[in-house]
């Protein structure tokens, strides 16, 4: 059960919850759920991807994980499991799904920091409604050329 607690009635029935598991002698798991990035947040990140991809002249999954995760955000997409058979510890990365909405805007900012470095491509801020839209335009006509 989730409790927001922010509010005091929420607050008390998360108490009382709590002191109940405590009678019971319960075994429990205490999270902080934290919130998630917005549908418009993804909506931009493949935006941005796509124009510096189109730009840079390469795949969007390759400019996803070599640039944006491996390059520009490692200490946030970075993570290593141990391989249960061999043991060997392997790299991975995280999925831009699993972010919150602080890392999802900090990783955003650093790429488009990045591609004003690195291409001199300007990437819009989020509220830059009228640019956002000339860009999905501009990738909808390159994505139509190569179909057509």
């Amino acid at each position: 059960m989730i409790f927001d607690l922010s509010n005091p009635i929420m607050k008390q029935r998360a108490i009382r919850r709590i002191k109940h598991l405590f009678d019971k002698n319960a075994k429990i798991e205490v999270l902080e759920k934290k919130k998630n990035r917005t549908y418009s947040q993804n909506n931009y990140l493949h935006l941005i991807l796509s124009w510096y991809a189109l730009e840079y002249g390469d795949k969007l999954a390759e400019i996803k994980l070599e640039h944006f995760k491996k390059k520009v955000n490692p200490d946030i997409f970075k993570t290593t499991h141990v391989n249960r058979h061999t043991g060997e510890e392997r790299e991975d990365w995280r999925s831009s799904a699993s972010l919150n909405t602080e890392e999802f805007s900090l990783a955003t900012e650093r790429f488009r920091n990045y591609s004003a470095q690195t291409l001199g491509l300007y990437l819009p801020e989020p509220k830059d409604l009228i640019h956002l839209e000339e860009i999905k335009n501009k990738i909808e006509e390159h994505e139509n050329k190569i179909y057509l």
